[in-house]
């Protein structure tokens, strides 16, 4: 659901940067109160595992693909502030890295993947160690949500009339949303069964660290090529736009330059996305802060 680069341009963009940042540094605030922490290694495991499930795009309906937000699944993992902070740092590094997503709108993307997918969608599921029944639904929420949001902004921002653009966006996303209900609820499932507590954390963090690393280096080559929910809507309606990025990112599109195989330029590609993620994570001032609890 990354919005590319002249989708939307105008007011839109600022006022959306504006709402995303007060939205992070929300998050950031209660990150710092909250008596539940992560372990650093935890936080940036998480934020790696999210970043390596976006790259696999899965078929929905014929001629269309959808991957997972991860919001709901950061939020259960990690606390919902946590979650909207890793969402935010994965989505910087798409947008930066990999030209996934334009820079001019990687505010309205925040808006509606971190502050809304893991944000809303965090307190709709109840933080961490909710009923799977209950994070199930709002994984699906969180999606649909966020779909709804990038339609008031195309909107806003004169491209297609809401209206219009909402019964597609919305139809589409609903069935990519139960794709994010299971995938959300099994990777849940799976890391609840990891030993907690003690020098058990580090298996905590090591295990969905690995498992990013699979994801990118085995599965992302083979993901679907059809078009995202978003792009499938902007072809359907008219109001796709193909425009050169504002910037050369140093990995366009996950691909390593030079490297003719597809199959390793995007395997290669995206496990270097997922050390980059790691190690921010791990370096920026916030994981610094969180703690296991005590």
């Amino acid at each position: 659901m990354h919005i590319p680069t002249s989708m939307i341009e105008g007011s839109v963009c600022p006022v959306t940067a504006a709402a995303a940042a007060a939205g992070v540094a929300a998050a950031a605030w209660a990150a710092s109160k909250s008596v539940s922490r992560p372990t650093a290694s935890r936080f940036a495991a998480v934020s790696a595992l999210v970043f390596a499930a976006q790259m696999v795009n899965f078929p929905v309906q014929a001629g269309t693909s959808g991957h997972l937000i991860g919001g709901v699944l950061a939020s259960a993992l990690l606390g919902t502030p946590f979650g909207v902070l890793a969402m935010a740092l994965v989505l910087s590094v798409q947008c930066l890295v990999f030209s996934d997503g334009g820079l001019a709108v990687l505010g309205a993307n925040i808006l509606n993947m971190s502050v809304i997918g893991a944000g809303v969608g965090g307190l709709l599921a109840g933080g961490r160690g909710a009923p799977l029944a209950r994070i199930a639904l709002a994984a699906w929420a969180s999606v649909v949500l966020a779909a709804t949001s990038c339609s008031v902004e195309l909107a806003a921002a004169g491209v297609i009339p809401f209206l219009q653009s909402a019964p597609a966006m919305l139809g589409v996303h609903s069935l990519i949303g139960l794709a994010e209900a299971m995938v959300t609820v099994a990777a849940i499932a799976a890391i609840a069964m990891l030993p907690a507590g003690g020098k058990s954390e580090s298996v905590r963090a090591a295990v969905p660290l690995a498992a990013a690393l699979l994801i990118a280096l085995v599965l992302s080559p083979f993901a679907s090529g059809s078009p995202d929910g978003l792009e499938w809507a902007a072809s359907k309606l008219g109001f796709l736009r193909e425009s050169a990025p504002a910037f050369l990112a140093p990995l366009p599109g996950y691909s390593f330059p030079g490297i003719s195989s597809e199959v390793l330029s995007t395997g290669l590609a995206g496990a270097i996305g997922v050390l980059a993620v790691f190690a921010l994570a791990r370096a920026i001032p916030l994981a610094r802060a969180v703690r296991a609890t005590r």
